[in-house]
């Protein structure tokens, strides 16, 4: 038909009519392929109820915790959230964590999602290289973690905790949030960024990488590079620090000075063709070091002290075990030496349990697979779904942990071991599988150096409430003052308290 030559309302009639025509075949297509495809298509997860486009934003904006507590009783173990257009499936439990844990990289990929964390780092090293120049550089981290290294690292943990606390009086009262968090970046700083720093350097870096740290913000996961005043304070400490440890490692490659730090051993770290680790990439190395143990260990530190002081039956315990090891060992306190307390490590550990500084964990798919739930549903999740697990949720579920919600170091015992009864990944608050924690044994043997000398060398009084958590920090920590009463006392075995 020639439309050319139609008068203009019939043109507008036959054009009208067209698109109707168009509309509704395709209708009738979708229509069609959902009656004669639904047979043949595989069974995707269930999908959280909520408004198109911005309405699982909206739901998973005010709290991931709060949508997983609401759905996983509706939809199960497996289910997908509508980001825009993202689509988040969550695995909730041991049961259905096996391949987010165990996926290699071509399946799996953490690079996609944590890509957020390169202005931070820094370019040329972790989220910013290629999974195989990646894993060389965790090769670098893992010798700087050696039980050798660690050895040397548990002596300046222990100097740095002797010399805080020797400069608090006989009785007071303190925040210990506020303590144990400089005496974290203390400690980190001599063991991971060098005596330098330390000694000379401490204030300036301290206060750039508080600017570094105010620029990690939940919209910087989304916006890495929003030019928002967070943001450039951020990128300015980068720099600043990128210059200050340019000229340490200058200086001790002149002069020959080797340290038994971590920076020392990034300084001589090679990769496999030879090449030797750049400036630029020493100090990335070094950020993201810092970024993964200092938070979660000041953390998890101050969460211990207040449950510990909280429940006295579990503090009774930790001071008997610190009394044995005296009289096993006198003061002495070592690598070894922390390595048996067994008590005080349950402790540490039930708190992470509770309190996983790193919420949630992610990871891409590159690939379909199948997922079969306890319950013996299987789902597929296809190539592009963003994959994600919580151990804040995990680390609680019912069915694994009894009284998931009450504080129970003894759950970890040898009698009980819950955290084993459901299968290697019941307990995540470290990862597991391919990506596990590097820094777990770093931070268990930091956190005990702490507690045990505070546990030998004072008593402690909870003043303040028991604290709340701070939901509002891209890693989760304590909310507020945490006001503990001190007095000075020494502990000897055999005494009664």
């Amino acid at each position: 038909m020639d439309f050319a030559n139609l008068p203009m309302d019939l043109k507008e009639i036959k054009l009208f009519n067209v698109g109707i025509l168009i509309v509704a075949t395709l209708v009738v297509a979708k229509i069609l392929s959902s009656l004669f495809m639904s047979g043949s298509k595989k069974n995707l997860p269930p999908v959280v109820k909520a408004w198109p486009l911005l309405g699982g934003l909206a739901r998973f904006m005010k709290g991931p915790i709060i949508m997983l507590r609401e759905e996983y009783p509706k939809l199960g173990s497996v289910f997908t959230v509508n980001l825009v257009n993202k689509k988040i499936t969550f695995f909730i439990g041991p049961e259905v964590s096996s391949h987010f844990f165990k996926a290699p990289e071509t399946d799996l990929s953490q690079q996609e999602v944590y890509q957020f964390n390169v202005p931070t780092f820094g370019p040329g090293v972790v989220f910013d290289v290629d999974y195989s120049v990646r894993q060389e550089q965790f090769r670098f981290f893992t010798e700087s973690l050696r039980v050798t290294k660690l050895k040397g690292y548990v002596e300046q943990m222990v100097s740095e905790a002797e010399d805080y606390f020797s400069k608090w009086g006989e009785s007071g009262e303190v925040d210990l949030k506020y303590e144990l968090e400089h005496l974290i970046i203390l400690t980190a700083s001599r063991c991971l960024l060098g005596q330098e720093v330390r000694d000379q350097l401490f204030d300036d870096v301290s206060a750039l990488f508080h600017d570094l740290d105010a620029g990690m913000l939940p919209i910087s996961v989304i916006f890495p590079y929003l030019p928002i005043p967070a943001h450039r304070r951020r990128d300015h400490a980068r720099k600043k620090l990128a210059q200050i440890f340019a000229r340490i490692i200058a200086s001790r490659k002149q002069t020959g000075k080797c340290e038994n730090d971590m920076l020392q051993c990034f300084i001589d770290s090679k990769y496999k063709d030879g090449r030797p680790t750049t400036e630029l990439e020493v100090t990335g190395l070094l950020i993201a070091a810092l970024f993964a143990g200092q938070h979660t260990s000041s953390i998890t530190s101050v969460w211990t002290g207040a449950y510990l002081l909280k429940n006295k039956q579990f503090l009774s315990g930790v001071v008997d075990e610190q009394k044995n090891l005296m009289k096993k060992h006198g003061g002495k306190i070592d690598h070894d030496i922390l390595s048996e307390m067994d008590t005080l490590h349950r402790c540490i550990k039930e708190a992470l349990r509770l309190h996983p500084p790193l919420i949630m964990l992610l990871r891409s798919s590159h690939t379909d697979f199948d997922v079969t739930t306890k319950e013996g549903k299987e789902y597929h999740i296809p190539k592009g779904h963003i994959v994600a697990t919580s151990p804040a949720f995990a680390n609680r579920l019912p069915h694994i942990y009894k009284n998931p919600d009450s504080y129970d170091p003894d759950r970890f015992g040898p009698d009980r071991e819950e955290d084993k009864a459901a299968g290697a990944f019941s307990y995540i608050s470290f990862g597991g599988g391919r990506h596990g924690c590097l820094g777990e044994p770093f931070a268990y043997l930091q956190i005990k150096a702490i507690w045990s000398h505070l546990l030998r060398n004072f008593e402690f009084e909870l003043v303040s409430p028991f604290p709340e958590i701070d939901w509002n920090a891209m890693v989760v920590g304590v909310k507020g003052n945490v006001m503990v009463r001190y007095k000075r006392r020494k502990l000897v075995p055999g005494d009664d308290l």
